[in-house]
């Protein structure tokens, strides 16, 4: 079982079912454009596209730097793409970031750094921001805060 250390980025698009039931082929079709978007980006942070959904994706970075710049890249040019679309129509990403170890099987990856990545994903909003968590574990008893909370039993990715 081969593993490595990762920076995971999950991404899917925030109200996509509502979306599908407005305009299905309008919806698919502004997704379709926005991949002309978000491929290229990931392409130039040396990122690969590890697994793609209706909505969403899963990509692995060697570097965390070359995600949340990825990250960045791509929120700006939705923001920019979005700029003259109705506000109910728009698509727009959540994005989650995680460094972390991940198992490799079959060009797929596994484990808690993809599992953390798509949590934080889930609770990110829309509109230009993006989750990240720091691998580092920090002790309980450390004056470094996470969050406003030390980290532990009290820590929320615990």
């Amino acid at each position: 079982m081969e593993r490595r250390l990762a920076a995971v980025l999950a991404a899917d698009v925030a109200g996509y079912s509502r979306l599908m039931g407005l305009d299905e082929e309008g919806t698919l079709a502004r997704l379709k454009a926005v991949r002309k978007l978000v491929d290229p980006a990931i392409a130039s942070h040396r990122g690969r596209i590890v697994k793609t959904t209706g909505d969403g994706m899963l990509v692995e970075f060697a570097s965390a730097v070359d995600a949340v710049r990825c990250a960045v890249e791509v929120q700006r040019g939705m923001a920019a793409q979005n700029g003259s679309v109705p506000q109910d129509t728009r698509i727009e990403f959540r994005i989650g970031i995680h460094v972390g170890d991940i198992i490799i099987d079959d060009n797929d990856i596994f484990g808690d750094g993809v599992n953390i990545a798509a949590r934080l994903e889930g609770i990110a909003e829309a509109k230009c921001r993006a989750l990240l968590r720091e691998c580092a574990h920090v002790p309980q008893n450390s004056p470094v805060p996470y969050n406003g909370q030390r980290s532990g039993a009290g820590d929320p990715a615990n």
